[in-house]
């Protein structure tokens, strides 16, 4: 795992506590940060089980998603990740089929309403998708107006619930400093999500491993962290999983699982 500063984490939790009244639980931290990063064990096995084979441009067509459900289907793939629109053909390619379904919502700006992101979320949830990626607001959480970043985020989060669907909070961690991304991630997992996500893959950056590293170490053991954008080849995939990583959000997926270099850009 790669270097974390425990002051990050540290100067965030009580930004943190201050704005939510109540403190993150850093449980896991007790013993400090370098036994908890000793005792961290990275996901291992085949990668691209732990793949959300993704299409999130505006160009795809059906032909384009039927083809992306047939490769995860192939390579088993944990899921395939697409725009809402697309989510009842998903769901018809891999009946049977173990990948899952995923979709965005406030993607890619995080900008919409409190109420707006909900609403979309509930009807994906009602709809049969089995995981939401949710944009948190980043203006907002460059304001440092962190309870309305937990807030939005909670709203998500109790939508997808309700239906006992995964809720994943994407960062966009090139945007923002790192105690910024300590602040998203020490309120979602506050807010019940099921991961914590570094990116969009729609500029500012993709998933670097030290910012999967602080994730990590902001969440403990039982909160998924993803790593998307940026993830073009078997190597990029064995690093963001060592640094911590249990998802890797990929348009390259189909590269990666054959072993090659995909020089596709974005999702």
């Amino acid at each position: 795992m790669e270097s974390v500063d425990i002051k990050i984490i540290e100067a965030a939790a009580i930004k943190v506590e201050k704005a939510i009244g109540e403190a993150p639980k850093l449980e896991h931290l007790d013993a400090g940060l370098d036994a908890f990063k000793a005792a961290y064990k990275p996901a291992e096995g085949y990668i691209p089980g732990y793949i959300d084979h993704t299409f999130l441009k505006p160009t795809g067509k059906k032909e384009t998603i039927t083809k992306l459900c047939e490769e995860a289907i192939e390579h088993k793939f944990a899921s395939v990740c697409v725009n809402p629109c697309w989510v009842p053909d998903c769901l018809e390619a891999l009946k049977g089929h173990p990948s899952k379904v995923a979709c965005v919502i406030g993607f890619p700006l995080g900008s919409m309403t409190t109420a707006s992101k909900a609403f979309e979320a509930e009807d994906m949830c009602k709809t049969g998708v089995d995981e939401v990626d949710m944009v948190l607001n980043i203006g907002k959480l460059l304001d440092e107006d962190i309870k309305y970043v937990y807030d939005d985020i909670k709203a998500v989060v109790d939508a997808c619930h309700k239906y006992d669907k995964i809720l994943k909070v994407i960062i966009e961690c090139g945007a923002v400093t790192p105690e910024l991304t300590a602040i998203a991630s020490l309120v979602s997992n506050m807010a019940g999500a099921d991961f914590v996500k570094t990116s969009t893959g729609f500029g500012y950056g993709g998933a670097k491993p030290e910012d999967v590293a602080l994730m990590r170490c902001c969440v403990g053991h039982t909160t998924g962290v993803k790593a998307s954008g940026g993830v073009r080849s078997i190597e990029d995939a064995k690093n963001v999983l060592k640094a911590g990583a249990t998802r890797i959000g990929a348009s390259a997926g189909v590269a990666i699982a054959k072993g090659l270099v995909s020089k596709s850009e974005g999702y």
